[in-house]
């Protein structure tokens, strides 16, 4: 295991959203899958208590913790494309399998876990050293939940 890993919190489904993951993004696996060698606050003996993942590269533990502790939008993992084709399907995946949209290219999967997908073309839009161009780039991703890049690319150049 890393030395830094992410620990994220989840009642009872781990080990879903881990395959999930792996199954969605590239450089992603599922590394580990550790049962309870004793029962714990919200379960049993054998059952999962840890799964070791990544997410895109990124070390992560998911922590069968319970209901005690839900995800906010105050932690997110941050998905950068490189065109639409790869923004939809990133956000087409999480949303379609029980997810929700929010805005400015934010979506929580069904595990209430935020993610942005945030295309390149996105970033260096609203980042244009001609401020206004970056502006009518962040004006336009406002109005948006899924992020249209030749929208975006539109405003900027106005």
């Amino acid at each position: 295991m890393a030395k830094n890993v992410i620990c994220l919190w989840y009642d009872g489904t781990a080990e879903e959203a881990a395959k999930f993951y792996a199954r969605t993004f590239p450089d992603s696996t599922v590394t580990a899958v550790h049962r309870a060698p004793g029962n714990f606050p919200d379960g049993k003996e054998g059952q999962v208590l840890m799964v070791e993942f990544t997410v895109v590269g990124v070390p992560c533990v998911g922590l069968n913790g319970g209901p005690a502790f839900k995800h906010s939008e105050a932690f997110s993992f941050q998905i950068l494309t490189e065109d639409q084709a790869e923004t939809d399907r990133y956000w087409d995946a999480i949303v379609g399998n029980g997810g929700a949209e929010s805005a400015c290219g934010w979506c929580k999967d069904k595990w209430g876990l935020s993610w942005q997908i945030t295309p390149r073309a996105l970033m260096e839009a609203t980042t244009d050293p001609d401020r206004a161009a970056a502006k009518r780039a962040f004006d336009a991703m406002m109005t948006m939940r899924k992020i249209d890049i030749a929208t975006i690319e539109a405003a900027r150049r106005g």
